[in-house]
């Protein structure tokens, strides 16, 4: 979507805007597949689970008049785990260093008492930070609803502007964004116009085989996984070779994992080659082990070296 052709780094346009969009939202209500969709390419997994996105990542969009940083943050939740409070912390903090916080919901059905908990947020920590509506998933709005659906959302909050969207199809997302340009501060481009995240190899190789983990399992599993990469290197004509740890809280769950005779594991690898491959445009040597790592997700100190930083509270 962005028209880089255009751009050049030492010629910024007059009124050259730029800031921080805060992508909020309960859990699988499309803000990654959103922030996908208006950067053209994939920057953040995307499954049909809850809670899929763990840490905040950046989407940098680049236009010929500004650049835009989308926050893709945790879905807002009330937590039951330490990594359940590391991901509210992100998407709190996240929301009060916006210039604007955007809001997705799903439009296709009525409001869960998950977007009231939000609103209450939302409301508690904006200031006077606009707040945009999309209401996602336009695409799965029976149109006898259309009108009902809309004027429930729109009654969760204050807000300065509300658009219908398809982040599945990209209905009403390039005027979406349009808009949201506008309502950036003047400011300097902060990131090279063909950056699209900040985020490293190492880090896309350990989520595009989550992704896959959680594409190929159900009930409790997809909560319970972790992935480390434990070695990145380049070998046989510059192929990389990636090593992963996939840590899982139960003994079961290593087994379901595995897989008969190691035929899950197999087709999960299979599936984040290919993937991977695609985007360095390379044949990828990928390594993957899985272990039991024993109620991690309440484990402060494994989760610090997984990169989860649960906030301290304040003692007197």
């Amino acid at each position: 979507m962005s028209d880089l052709d255009t751009i050049f780094e030492d010629n910024l346009p007059a009124g050259h805007r730029s800031g921080v969009i805060a992508v909020v939202g309960r859990p699988n209500v499309g803000k990654s597949t959103l922030i996908n969709r208006i950067l053209g390419q994939k920057i953040a997994i995307v499954t049909p689970k809850p809670q899929t996105t763990r840490k905040q990542q950046l989407g940098i969009y680049t236009a010929a008049r500004g650049q835009i940083l989308f926050t893709d943050t945790p879905g807002l939740h009330k937590p039951q785990t330490k990594l359940g409070e590391y991901m509210v912390h992100v998407a709190e903090t996240a929301l009060k260093d916006a210039d604007v916080v955007l809001w997705v919901l799903d439009v296709s059905e009525e409001p869960q008492i998950s977007d009231k908990y939000i609103a209450e947020t939302v409301k508690t920590l904006r200031g006077d930070t606009p707040v945009v509506l999309a209401l996602n998933k336009a695409d799965a709005l029976p149109a006898a609803e259309r009108d009902t659906r809309i004027a429930q959302h729109k009654a969760l909050i204050d807000f300065d502007s509300v658009w219908l969207v398809s982040a599945l199809n990209g209905e009403g997302v390039a005027e979406l964004v349009t808009y949201l340009l506008e309502k950036m501060p003047e400011g300097p481009r902060y990131y090279p116009a063909d950056q699209l995240s900040e985020v490293n190899m190492r880090f896309i190789a350990a989520e595009v085989v989550r992704e896959k983990i959680i594409l190929h399992t159900e009930q409790e599993i997809p909560h319970s996984v972790a992935v480390e990469v434990v070695e990145y290197k380049e070998r046989e004509q510059g192929k990389p070779f990636i090593s992963l740890v996939i840590y899982v809280e139960r003994d079961s769950q290593k087994g379901i994992i595995i897989g008969k005779q190691g035929a899950l594991l197999k087709q999960i690898g299979i599936e984040a080659r290919e993937e991977l491959g695609a985007m360095l445009d390379s044949d990828v040597y990928l390594e993957l082990h899985v272990t039991v790592q024993k109620n991690w997700r309440s484990d402060e100190q494994f989760m610090r070296r997984l990169g989860y930083r649960v906030p301290r509270e304040d003692k007197e």
